[in-house]
């Protein structure tokens, strides 16, 4: 049985649309990911809550999610030693008072070969292929 049908989704809307969103990917995707193994960083806890730190800036929090089919099935593109997400995230510690703050879209990518996890290039988390696949 393919776990994605147990996956939950979260339809969020963006300026440019409606996605859905999910924190599961098959991937041990949560941690901590280090800019050249130090700040700024981008932490992703498995409630879908984490950090969002951009360069000389203060860490903040935010929600998130990689962008999935309605059903929960990861959208991804498969390169030959990887593939490509998008890592949707939404700053909550600056919301406007009507709650609304825009959504984000930030390449996430996993290079097999190497054993990485990548946000927007820069960001970097090494990874344990698990044994069950």
């Amino acid at each position: 049985m393919n776990g994605v049908a147990q996956n939950s989704v979260t339809t969020i809307n963006a300026k440019d649309g409606t996605h859905h969103i999910t924190t599961i990917i098959d991937y041990p995707i949560t941690g901590t990911y280090l800019y050249k193994g130090a700040e700024p960083i981008v932490e992703l806890k498995a409630n879908g809550t984490g950090i969002f730190q951009l360069h000389d800036q203060p860490k903040t929090t935010m929600v998130w999610g990689m962008e999935c089919k309605e059903n929960g099935e990861p959208k991804f593109k498969k390169g030959f030693d990887s593939a490509t997400y998008t890592l949707w995230y939404q700053n909550t510690s600056s919301l406007t008072p009507d709650g609304n703050e825009d959504w984000t879209a930030v390449q996430f990518s996993i290079h097999f070969n190497k054993l990485k996890m990548y946000i927007q290039g820069e960001r970097i988390k090494d990874y344990v292929e698990s044994v069950e696949k």
